[in-house]
């Protein structure tokens, strides 16, 4: 059973939402993020790609390579403007082409636990230290 390319049902009747999404300054294509700003949108590409590669998060591979039963995913990139300015670009899979059990078999989301959080702020408590957020680089990459 193949997934669906639906819209997500929060934005058809709900325009606050929707008004949230269309304010966003945020390039929606590779083509617009270039057009705006070249030279920062394309570092920020090179070092998504750059995590990728010292992970070995892939293998490339030649297209003749690729199985006569199996479909090469389509990549897209989502870019980002941080509140501080930076540029963040990530590459993602289109997820509604995937199959399970053919394109994957697991799936993960790397988020703390709440007893982990919990132990971690007893600990800085005890200690007398103060806790900060934290932006991982590269926290998503298998």
């Amino acid at each position: 059973m193949r997934a669906r390319c639906d819209k997500p049902k929060w934005g058809r009747n709900t325009g606050c939402a929707f008004a949230a999404c269309a304010a966003s300054t945020d390039p929606r294509t590779r083509k617009q993020a270039m057009a705006e700003d070249r030279i920062g949108w394309g570092a920020a590409e090179r070092a998504k790609i750059a995590n990728h590669a010292n992970n070995g998060s892939w293998t490339p591979i030649d297209r003749s390579q690729v199985p006569a039963d199996r479909s090469i995913v389509r990549l897209i990139w989502v870019y980002k403007r941080k509140r501080n300015g930076a540029l963040k670009a990530r590459l993602c899979v289109q997820g509604c082409a995937q199959v399970r059990g053919v394109d994957f078999d697991q799936t993960f989301c790397a988020t703390m636990r709440p007893t982990s959080l919990r132990a971690l702020a007893a600990i800085a408590n005890s200690a007398g230290m103060q806790m900060r957020r934290w932006d991982f680089v590269a926290a998503y990459l298998q």
